[in-house]
């Protein structure tokens, strides 16, 4: 049996992407990592808690498969700071923010804090309440 979960993770990690903007940080980089080191014997490794094995599984799967961005879908692709989704990822890459040319360099910072101020406006008062 731990050689079929083994085969299915590594399934998953094969369909996983990577993101090379994100050295170090990234996800699928990670969960590569993560299945060696669990798997350290390949098929013949000895899991401990299959359930839990299952589970970690069926979770990551879900997350690969975008099973909540389609179950509970967007009703707009904008954010409170109005960035577009290059953007954040411009901002989000490994030096991202230091490239000459960015969009920090324009008003893209400007336009986030302004968005991250005044989410923060509404938030405060919610902060002070007391259930």
């Amino acid at each position: 049996m731990a050689a079929s979960r083994y085969r299915r993770f590594l399934k998953l990690c094969e369909e996983w992407p990577v993101d090379e903007t994100k050295r170090g940080r990234d996800l699928g980089a990670y969960l590569r990592q993560r299945v060696a080191q669990a798997f350290r014997e390949g098929e013949n490794t000895q899991i401990a808690e299959p359930e839990a094995c299952d589970q970690m599984y069926e979770s990551l799967a879900r997350l690969h498969s975008n099973y909540y961005k389609l179950k509970y879908p967007r009703p707009r692709d904008t954010s409170f700071s109005g960035l577009s989704l290059e953007e954040y990822k411009l901002i989000l890459s490994t030096g991202g923010a230091r490239r000459k040319g960015s969009c920090l360099d324009a008003g893209c910072a400007q336009r986030l804090l302004q968005g991250c101020s005044a989410l923060c406006t509404v938030l405060i008062p919610w902060t002070s309440l007391r259930i």
